[in-house]
């Protein structure tokens, strides 16, 4: 199977504008934009056909083609990623059998979670989107509800059914804890990590279909897969040793750095 990662990037984001160019230090100091950090971040997949930024805005092809990434040009009319994915389709080889959204601001995504999804489509007829999972450590959950009851949105929760199907996706932390489900070291919270596998039908599928309530209320463009009833197979990966944030909100960037300082990454 053919891959081909996309990484979808605005410059209007809604909570914070400019968000790709914003600067980020690595372990030995240096500052990247964050948009070349995720595009090194894919670029570490083994096995990849093509890495591409697609995007509307010139600012940010440029950055992008000043480091060396290949930037592809969509129209502003996409609403999120997946549908800029979608609209990037033409422009990708004709062979191309899988299509790997790999979010912006995702530039903490160990290439196995990857690997882990291309796998699972390669061995899965009936899988059409794959997306993973994993398993939050009990001080990290604690932390997501200092930053929910604080108004600020610190990542999205899924829960699955027993075939690793899932059920729902949500800002808020899913499913409800009672104290005692926070008594281990690991919690019943599945972080959601914002990385996507498609087949191109599945793109077809999608941008054939129009938002839903739940999409708009969430700000989840992945809940038009369950409203439309296209299943999205969870794959759970190891939780690694270092906090996985994305870059949401300006607070996160000093977090970022930590992480990026704590998994060597220059």
């Amino acid at each position: 199977m053919k891959t081909a990662i996309l990484i979808p990037a605005r410059f209007a984001s809604s909570r914070y504008p400019g968000k790709p160019l914003v600067g980020l230090k690595g372990a030995g100091g240096a500052e990247k934009p964050l948009i070349q950090r995720s595009f090194e971040a894919a670029t570490r997949v083994p096995g990849l056909a093509e890495v591409h930024v697609v995007t509307d805005d010139p600012r940010i092809a440029e950055t992008v083609r000043s480091f060396g990434g290949s930037a592809l040009m969509t129209s502003e009319a996409a609403r999120n990623g997946t549908e800029r994915c979608a609209e990037a389709l033409d422009q990708l080889a004709a062979d191309i059998d899988v299509i790997v959204n790999f979010q912006g601001d995702a530039l903490l995504t160990p290439p196995g979670f990857v690997t882990a999804l291309v796998d699972q489509l390669a061995t899965n007829a009936s899988a059409e989107v794959v997306t993973p999972a994993m398993r939050q450590r009990v001080d990290e959950v604690r932390r997501l509800q200092a930053e929910e009851a604080a108004g600020r949105v610190g990542g999205t929760s899924v829960v699955v059914d027993g075939e690793g199907r899932a059920l729902y996706f949500s800002k808020k932390l899913i499913p409800y804890l009672p104290e005692r489900a926070l008594d281990g070291e690991m919690s019943p919270v599945r972080l959601h990590i914002g990385v996507y596998a498609y087949r191109r039908s599945a793109l077809a599928s999608y941008v054939a279909t129009p938002p839903s309530e739940l999409e708009e209320l969430e700000g989840l463009e992945q809940l038009r897969f369950l409203v439309a009833g296209i299943p999205i197979h969870v794959v759970e990966v190891a939780t690694p040793a270092f906090t996985l944030r994305e870059l949401n909100n300006p607070e996160d960037v000093s977090p970022i750095e930590d992480a990026l300082a704590m998994a060597g990454l220059e």
